[in-house]
C-alpha cells in the first residue's frame, strides 16, 4: 500500500514537473525568438542622410555599444520597447530632408526644426556631449574627490564627427 501512494506520488510529482518544464522550454523559445528579431547593432553605426540628399560633410561613425550605458529610449524616444527600432528619418518624427530656417542659437530648435533629421541628431549628440562635458567641468572645478576615471565626454565639434575625406 505504501509502495503504491509513493508510485502515485512520484507519478503526479513527474507529471507537474515535465508540464512546468515544458512551459519554461516553450517560454524561452519563445524569448529567444524575439531576441533573434530584436537584435541590438554592436559596433559602429553609419550614420548618413537620406539617399536623395548628396551630403556637405562625410558620415558619421556612431559607436552604439558606447552607448549602452543609457537607457534606449534616451534616444529611440518614440520606441515602445518590444518593436524594432525605426530609424529616426522614416519614424515621422525627423522626416524633413530639406533645412528649414537656421536657429538664431545653436542647438536651440523649434518643435518644426527638429523635425530636420540633421538637427534632431545635432541636437540629441550634440547637446548631451556638450551636457557632459558642462557636468565634467562642474565637477573638475569642484575639487570633489572621484575614486574612478571620469567617462569621456564624446565629441562636439564638427571634425570630431565628420572627419575630412582621405585623398
Amino acid at each position: 500500500m505504501y509502495r503504491r501512494r509513493l508510485g502515485v506520488l512520484f507519478l503526479v510529482m513527474v507529471f507537474f514537473f515535465g508540464i512546468s518544464f515544458g512551459i519554461a522550454a516553450q517560454e524561452k523559445q519563445g524569448g529567444e525568438q524575439e531576441l533573434e528579431d530584436m537584435a541590438v547593432p554592436m559596433g559602429i553605426i553609419v550614420l548618413e542622410p537620406d539617399a536623395s540628399i548628396t551630403p556637405k560633410k562625410a558620415p558619421v561613425e556612431f559607436h552604439h555599444s558606447k552607448h549602452f550605458i543609457y537607457d534606449c529610449k534616451t534616444c529611440h524616444h518614440k520606441w515602445e520597447g518590444n518593436t524594432h527600432v525605426v530609424g529616426c528619418s522614416a519614424s515621422d518624427c525627423h522626416d524633413v530632408l530639406q533645412s528649414p530656417k537656421k536657429p538664431t542659437k545653436y542647438l536651440s530648435y523649434t518643435e518644426t526644426g527638429i523635425k530636420y533629421y540633421k538637427y534632431a541628431f545635432h541636437q540629441m549628440c550634440v547637446g548631451c556631449h556638450k551636457e557632459l562635458k558642462d557636468n565634467r567641468k562642474k565637477l573638475e572645478m569642484s575639487l570633489t574627490v572621484v575614486k574612478d576615471q571620469l567617462p569621456k565626454t564624446g565629441p562636439t565639434g564638427c571634425i570630431e564627427c565628420h572627419p575630412k575625406a582621405e585623398g
